[in-house]
């Protein structure tokens, strides 16, 4: 699989003022972490977004929202937007501002705790927008 380049620039040039956000291949695509944890992704043209479990269901009620089902099961928490729902600027900005929410209210990583588990050497790239 691959991700839309023109989607993750959108998602670079809105997070470039954040601190804390790198850039990792995974899924087939492409993922955007802040402090190592996974706060969306894209693959294709489609916007993986992590809301959280509390806010799962509401976002499957939104249009163009389905289930994130990467490995055949939906995974809670996680979900797919497609491309018509981040059509506009404002549309993504509110999703990307949705997902970093839930993810800076998750408790500290352990030091030393990389990307993908344990014994999984993980390449941080840090956002080309963020210098």
């Amino acid at each position: 699989m691959a991700f839309d380049p023109g989607l993750a620039e959108r998602i670079r040039e809105l997070l470039a003022d954040r601190g804390g956000i790198s850039e990792r291949r995974m899924f087939g695509g492409l993922a955007f972490l802040h402090d190592g944890r996974m706060v969306v992704g894209i693959i294709d043209g489609t916007l993986m977004a992590r809301v959280g479990p509390d806010r799962h269901a509401d976002a499957l009620a939104l249009a163009h929202v389905r289930p994130m089902d990467f490995t055949g099961r939906p995974m809670k928490g996680y979900v797919y937007v497609d491309p018509a729902g981040i059509a506009e600027d404002t549309e993504l900005a509110a999703w990307l501002t949705a997902c970093l929410g839930f993810v800076e209210r998750l408790p500290a990583k352990p030091a030393g705790d990389s990307v993908g588990g344990p014994g999984i050497r993980a390449k941080r790239r840090p956002c080309r927008a963020v210098r």
